[in-house]
């Protein structure tokens, strides 16, 4: 890991035991929406999908009105407002909740409606055991056969006073630095990180790896390089070459264990990304005031 000394994540425990290095690697999922037809779209709303090992993306343009209905749905899912001028009403059993402006709600898991009004963005997150839209991810045939160096899908405790309709404001004050904003439930991680001005400074990157879970980031405005470099191994054949992929907004990148990786924002415009985990991250929920509803979301007594 490279960090700055003033960045929180230089504070981060380092493991006791280095895990061996994997023999073999899968590569990295890049889909740029706007080089793909939207999988649906009607007059107010145009929806892509993509899909990581336990996850899918739902990312919908909408200038009016949507209803996103889900029936037995098995797990919590995620629905982000990513932008002031949305509204949403969601419905579940025996309840009734409107959210606002830039906006992360939890969906419990059973019958639900969630309905949006506006302009704007709004993603939704979802496991891969929502089967029937895994198979709706422009890149669902690169998961025929489960990628490399990840464990199954574990979703973690269940919410102090049970299942509900949660929501939780994306425009509180984030973290110093970086200026992570973390959410989680059982089974998303979201740090919804604020637009920045301008590249990022090249002197200043930070280049990490993570082990055995992929990191879902979104680009939800400018351009950026995703800088990915892979372990050599003992056999030649499993070597892959470094990536310096450009990505323009919206994209979804999903980076796999255990590779090195970082992004640069190069718009001279707005930047925007943020990143999702599935499940949430151990290390992230270890730090105390790091993830701003663990009140609400206990973490696993042990990993």
């Amino acid at each position: 890991m490279a960090y700055d000394k003033g960045d929180l994540r230089s504070t981060l425990p380092s493991s006791t035991a280095t895990p061996p290095t994997p023999e073999r690697f899968s590569g990295a999922e890049h889909v740029q929406f706007r080089d793909v037809a939207p999988t649906e779209k009607t007059g107010d709303v145009s929806t892509w999908y993509a899909r990581g090992q336990n996850f899918v993306v739902g990312y919908s343009d909408l200038d009016g009105t949507a209803t996103f209905a889900r029936s037995a749905q098995p797990d919590e899912y995620v629905v982000l407002l990513a932008d002031d001028g949305l509204t949403a009403t969601v419905q579940a059993p025996g309840e009734e909740v409107s959210a606002s402006g830039r906006t992360m709600i939890v969906v419990p898991p059973g019958d639900s409606t969630v309905t949006v009004t506006g302009q704007g963005r709004v993603l939704r997150l979802l496991t891969t055991r929502s089967a029937d839209i895994a198979e709706l991810a422009a890149n669902a045939a690169s998961y025929a056969e489960p990628h490399e160096n990840i464990p199954p899908l574990q979703p973690w405790p269940e919410p102090v006073g049970g299942y509900r309709v949660r929501t939780y404001d994306l425009t509180v004050p984030p973290l110093p630095n970086p200026p992570f904003r973390l959410y989680r439930c059982t089974t998303f991680m979201v740090n919804f990180i604020d637009p920045k001005q301008g590249p990022r400074d090249p002197s200043k990157m930070s280049p990490h790896k993570h082990d055995d879970f992929e990191q879902c980031s979104i680009v939800l405005a400018g351009e950026y390089v995703h800088h990915i470099r892979w372990p050599w191994t003992t056999n030649k054949a499993n070597w892959r070459e470094d990536e310096h992929q450009r990505v323009v907004a919206p994209s979804v990148t999903v980076i796999p264990p255990p590779s090195l990786h970082t992004s640069e924002a190069v718009s001279p415009g707005t930047n925007h990304l943020i990143d999702v985990f599935c499940p949430p991250r151990f290390d992230f929920s270890a730090m105390q005031g790091w993830v701003f509803n663990a009140a609400d979301y206990p973490a696993p007594e042990s990993r």
